[in-house]
């Protein structure tokens, strides 16, 4: 029996509720003592199960809770969305540089680092076969993002010196922020300009000064703030939502068909196993990066605008290799 058949043991034993003697655990795992209590410790201490010595009968039990069920034990591993959760967490919590939260932060990491060994697997073998490969992500300034997340919590107005990377121009903005969205790998506030009179997204490694102010945020509703965030295509955002089709050729529907461009899209098969794709945007600049990703084997079919921008972009590509 290797030890995560006994882990899974140990938990059906406890699991009645009553103490079990730690004979009784001997006998049925069949093990020295030395191993039984490194395997208890290991629960109780890495996986966090609540399991507590009973002088009177000399054996463990769980430390119940109220009415609250002890949590089973996970799996050999975990799924995919888990696994990248997990992992996920890890290289956030890796890259933190040093802050007032270290003394709290080394736990979580330690209790991270036992979840994702889980079982025989260790975490240094686990850390050295999967993999997670960042790309586009942009750095921001940990002082900027503290003053945005402060001014965010306590409902506080910004100043910005923003930098609009599209128009080489910088610009003085107050703004009310409004919500912190992370996207595509890089961190975006949408925010209530008060120089435009309007809700708009900036992003924060385009932020070369912020300062707090000692003035109350304006308030955005609810309904209006999850329209500009999610009506769209992307990060960008606008008040009039516009539909675009597009047809991908046979070999490359093969793979876009498993992908996710916007919860709302709609699919359709043609007969000759083309796709085309139906999807929702305020915003032509980042649907036209997505489409020109797939060069001959897309075309955008509507509406005109779209594939306007499209024709333009390569005929000034084309130019380039001219």
């Amino acid at each position: 029996m290797d030890r995560t058949e006994r882990f899974y043991k140990i938990d059906a034993l406890l699991q009645g509720g009553r103490a079990v003697p730690i004979g009784t655990m001997l006998e049925m795992l069949a093990v020295s003592r030395a191993t039984f209590k490194r395997d208890i410790e290991y629960m109780r201490d890495r996986l966090n199960y609540p399991i507590v010595w009973d002088r009177e009968t000399r054996g463990y039990r769980y430390e119940q809770d109220g009415e609250a069920e002890i949590q089973n034990l996970p799996g050999l591993w975990f799924n995919a969305q888990e696994a990248y959760a997990l992992l996920m967490m890890q290289a956030m919590l890796s890259d933190l540089q040093p802050t007032l939260l270290k003394a709290q932060i080394e736990p979580l990491k330690a209790r991270l680092r036992a979840l994702i060994e889980s079982g025989q697997h260790a975490a240094n073998d686990v850390e050295k076969r999967f993999r997670l490969l960042a790309t586009g992500h942009r750095a921001v300034a940990a002082q900027h993002f503290e003053v945005v997340a402060t001014a965010l919590l306590t409902r506080r107005q910004l100043a910005l010196r923003y930098y609009v990377r599209a128009r080489d121009e910088r610009s003085e903005r107050v703004v009310s922020p409004q919500v912190l969205v992370h996207y595509r790998g890089n961190w975006y506030l949408v925010a209530w300009c008060h120089m435009r009179v309007g809700l708009r997204s900036f992003a924060l490694d385009s932020m070369e000064e912020v300062h707090l102010l000692d003035v109350k945020s304006q308030e955005v509703d609810e309904r209006t703030l999850e329209e500009f965030v999610g009506q769209g295509y992307g990060i960008f955002s606008g008040r009039k939502v516009q539909w675009a089709r597009l047809r991908f050729s046979a070999e490359r529907a093969r793979w876009v068909s498993r992908e996710m461009w916007h919860p709302k899209q709609e699919i359709t098969w043609l007969a000759d196993g083309r796709m085309e794709m139906r999807l929702p945007y305020t915003d032509l600049r980042e649907l036209t990066l997505d489409v020109l990703r797939h060069g001959a084997h897309v075309e955008a079919l509507e509406p005109k605008e779209l594939r306007t921008a499209l024709k333009a972009e390569l005929a000034q590509a084309i130019r380039a290799y001219a």
